[in-house]
């Protein structure tokens, strides 16, 4: 029992000194694994100060090269071109289908046209970032404008456009039948009297008178001839003839008289109609004197005297007067048949210039003194 517990006391004994053995070994390993965990670097990823350089200083390929990548997609956004939208509507409020809308930008770098569809909507794509404008036209309505800015990939929505109804102008070309105008001032012609009783049938007071037509040429010939006035101052006429026993070939008494009056108005009538009628139709001439009423007194004046040499043409040019010029000295040559005379040549001679001589003069009359004098009918 005795070397029992003696046994059991050695091995207690044993066993404490091996738990200090044990202890101290732990112990050892401890501080050797402390002293080998402070010499060894630090992992990577731990935040220190000098790791912090070294990623700073890196070239990567997504921080190096970040402002360029932002600088071109701003680029890109910039260029992207857009959408624009609308509608086009009536008056009523329908939807105007069928207009044609064209979009133009401002640089006129850009153009394109559509057509409003059944909806009256229309559509334009791939339109480049800026301001333009828009026009539209259709059929029966006016055409309407809009102007606009667009932005880069922007869809934009134009308000509705309503087409007003186009203002119809129409132009009517009144175009005058010259033979109505014509009549038209002969009628005023026929209604001219100086005093208000003598005939003044042959001036005209339109400097751009339509001309004669046959028919009123021969008319007007005939209205003076005829006009009671002018036979009346044929018998005076033919009476101071009497009383001065001119042409005395022809007698005196009733016998006398009639036969001076009877040439005298053959005078007239011969010389009416051949310088107002028959040569200015067949050189197609205007026998009427035109009024100038304007300009300087020696303008006048020779527009005045020259009546007897010049006249306006039926194409309203100026031009040499030969149907006054013949018609003086065919009414010259006429009357000299059954006037007593004994040189006829002479008495031709005389006669026509003299009747060029009172054209001359009546032309003077007409313009500074029978417009002041002569009654006119209303035009």
């Amino acid at each position: 029992m005795r070397g029992c517990e003696l046994s059991k006391s050695k091995i207690g004994s044993l066993s404490k000194t091996y738990q200090r053995w044990l202890l101290g070994v732990t112990c050892l390993l401890i501080s050797c694994g402390a002293i080998a965990n402070a010499q060894s670097p630090a992992p990577a990823g731990a935040g220190s100060a000098s790791a912090g350089s070294v990623i700073e200083g890196l070239s990567s390929p997504n921080t190096s090269n970040f402002p360029e990548k932002a600088q071109g997609q701003g680029s890109q956004n910039a260029a992207k071109p857009g959408n624009v939208v609308g509608t086009t509507l009536d008056q009523s409020g329908s939807v105007a289908v069928g207009a044609t809308v064209r979009l133009t930008a401002e640089d006129l770098s850009f153009s394109q046209e559509v057509v409003s569809g059944d909806n009256g909507q229309f559509s334009f794509s791939n339109v480049p970032a800026g301001k333009f404008k828009l026009s539209i036209t259709s059929a029966g309505f006016g055409g309407e404008a809009f102007s606009g800015e667009l932005a880069a990939g922007q869809t934009y929505l134009v308000p509705p456009i309503v087409l007003s109804i186009a203002t119809v102008v129409t132009a009517v070309d009144v175009k005058d039948d010259p033979v109505q105008v014509a009549t038209e001032e002969v009628k005023e012609e026929l209604h001219q009297r100086v005093l208000g009783f003598i005939p003044n049938f042959y001036v005209t007071y339109h400097e751009d008178a339509a001309p004669l037509t046959i028919k009123l040429k021969f008319q007007l010939a005939w209205k003076s001839s005829t006009d009671p006035i002018t036979l009346g101052g044929t018998a005076f006429l033919a009476g101071l003839q009497q009383a001065g026993d001119q042409y005395a070939g022809f007698g005196q008494g009733a016998e006398g008289y009639g036969k001076r009056l009877g040439a005298a108005y053959a005078d007239v009538f011969a010389s009416t109609f051949l310088s107002g009628a028959v040569f200015p139709t067949l050189l197609k001439q205007d026998p009427r004197y035109f009024y100038k009423g304007t300009g300087s007194t020696r303008s006048r004046i020779l527009r005045a005297a020259g009546n007897s040499v010049f006249c306006k043409g039926d194409n309203g040019r100026w031009q040499v007067n030969y149907s006054n010029i013949g018609g003086s000295f065919g009414a010259a040559a006429i009357t000299s048949t059954y006037y007593p005379t004994h040189n006829q040549a002479s008495v031709v001679l005389a006669n026509g210039l003299v009747r060029m001589g009172e054209s001359s003069l009546a032309g003077i009359f007409q313009e500074f003194v029978a417009r002041r004098l002569t009654k006119q009918a209303k035009q």
